[in-house]
């Protein structure tokens, strides 16, 4: 580390060694970014528990080709990673919504105070903000933005999709329709006190996400209402159950 502070270290076509050995560096006080496509990360799934949750290592998961990937094809389509990481204990799942957010979640997830594993779920393709150099700052973990106010229906949005809503909301308003929209950048912890809100304010909810409607993001959503005796009626959009 002293010599080579810059140093990357590529364990070529081998997801389980390198999440061993992003584990073994972090039991060492290192602060690991560990990046596997999200659907080459299932291979490693066995050590990202035994390895990293277990003993609650903060080694940070950057997850790339989340969601759909276009001509990479079915084998590549990350869209499992939100329901298979966020039953893990400890693990922190994220998603941000343009390469700001991106910067940010990956400056907060390699702070000091931040003491569980950390994953960070972006697309394949095109970013959506030319100036993307933005200043870095600490997100607090679990917590959400609201990106406007609206009326009878919230539209809560992970990671990328959120982009399609905002442009979805201008067609909208042109039908009188004037939804509130949350950007709520963690499916795990879930932001309690955003969800309050929201449940308590529009009795209409619809949740995006670019990965599996089977025990992704808006099954999150489902079962937080459902704990607090909420009655609010929800549509997940996302990817259907099958390949």
């Amino acid at each position: 580390e002293k010599e080579f502070p810059e140093r990357t270290i590529d364990v070529g076509i081998a997801e389980q060694h390198a999440v061993t050995l992003s584990a073994g560096l972090a039991t060492q006080g290192m602060r690991v970014f560990c990046n596997i496509y999200s659907s080459f990360m299932q291979r490693a799934y066995d050590m990202v528990v035994h390895d990293v949750a277990i003993q609650k290592l903060p080694v940070i998961f950057c997850l790339d080709r989340a969601g759909l990937v276009g001509d990479d094809g079915p084998t590549h389509h990350g869209v499992y990673d939100i329901a298979y990481m966020r039953c893990i204990p400890h693990m922190v799942v994220s998603a941000p919504m343009n390469e700001a957010e991106l910067r940010n979640l990956m400056y907060t997830a390699q702070l000091d105070e931040t003491k569980s594993p950390f994953v960070i779920r972006y697309p394949r393709g095109t970013g959506v903000m030319p100036e993307w150099r933005t200043p870095m700052q600490a997100i607090d973990i679990g917590k959400g933005r609201k990106i406007k106010d609206g009326e009878e229906i919230a539209i809560l949005t992970f990671g990328h999709p959120g982009n399609f809503a905002v442009e979805a909301m201008k067609t909208l308003q042109s039908e009188g329709l004037n939804p509130a929209h949350y950007d709520m950048r963690f499916a795990k912890p879930l932001d309690e006190e955003m969800l309050h809100e929201i449940a308590q304010n529009y009795p209409k909810m619809i949740t995006v996400e670019d990965g599996t409607v089977v025990g992704g993001f808006g099954s999150a959503v489902l079962e937080f209402l459902n704990e607090h005796h909420y009655h609010n009626e929800v549509t997940i959009l996302g990817i259907p159950d099958r390949i």
